[in-house]
């Protein structure tokens, strides 16, 4: 049994499944509210239900263009500029190739065969020290919570000819259309969001995380890890089941969703 799926079996034994997704929280066959502080490993950091997201994806499904065929919001394999290109180039303020791939280490593979020495993996409201306009590629995981294995390559656009342009996944326009609207969202998130929205909780959560932005890093010892996991979901609060992958503020959340952690702290008993 892997790290998630063994989250989602105690969530399961303890709770029921889950019956719904909203913002930072996930509502539960037996009527708990959890606080989603893993958020499918940042994929949903904007929230579980996509807004807008969500209703570009039905939009483009209602329009019958899910084959193999070129769209408007497809990657096309020549090059030609899509939504999703447009979407990217944006957030990196440049010019960028896009290419899809099923796992971070293809993703990666191919982005050091182009730049071996100017390749970086982009993580929201992180890695402030780096200029992103500078880094050849760029490998980032969708602002999307059901893209699961799916990466983005960024390029710059000069460094790709079709001598090496890497071959890459296909992914339908719906879901193409959803990420490019996803991708907008995160630009306007990453004016709103800022340091004044994540310190709130440091009161309680800077004795189990180092906070760096909204992400959280444990202090808890690794061989302990797991027996937190579960004593923060008795707390009603579900955590990265990966020690070595932080965790994420539940921007938005009343503090209080942390009280029951405060009031049975770890290691007291």
């Amino acid at each position: 049994m892997d790290k998630v799926d063994f989250l989602s079996s105690e969530i399961n034994a303890r709770y029921g499944t889950v019956k719904r997704a909203r913002g930072c929280f996930l509502y539960t066959a037996k009527g708990v509210r959890l606080t989603d502080l893993y958020q499918e490993n940042g994929r949903a950091i904007l929230g579980w239900g996509g807004k807008s997201a969500f209703t570009i994806l039905k939009n483009v499904l209602d329009r019958g263009i899910t084959g193999s065929f070129a769209t408007d919001f497809s990657l096309h394999a020549d090059g030609t500029p899509s939504r999703l290109s447009r979407a990217v180039s944006e957030l990196f303020a440049g010019s960028r190739r896009v290419f899809a791939f099923h796992g971070k280490e293809k993703a990666l593979k191919a982005a050091l065969e182009i730049s071996p020495d100017s390749t970086s993996f982009y993580r929201p409201w992180n890695q402030a020290d780096i200029k992103w306009t500078e880094v050849d590629c760029i490998v980032f995981a969708p602002p999307l919570p059901w893209t699961d294995s799916l990466y983005l390559l960024a390029v710059k656009e000069n460094l790709i000819s079709s001598e090496n342009a890497p071959s890459c996944a296909r992914v339908s326009a719906p879901v193409c259309a959803a990420i490019t609207r996803s991708l907008f969202d995160l630009i306007k998130a990453l004016q709103e969001r800022e340091e004044k929205h994540w310190f709130v909780y440091d009161k309680i959560i800077t004795k189990y995380w180092e906070r760096k932005g909204p992400y959280l890093f444990p202090k808890i010892p690794e061989d302990s890890y797991t027996d937190f996991i579960l004593h923060c979901l008795d707390c009603g609060i579900v955590i990265n089941p990966d020690f070595h992958q932080p965790s994420i503020v539940p921007f938005g959340a009343d503090p209080g969703v942390f009280r029951a952690l405060e009031r049975n702290p770890y290691g007291t008993k």
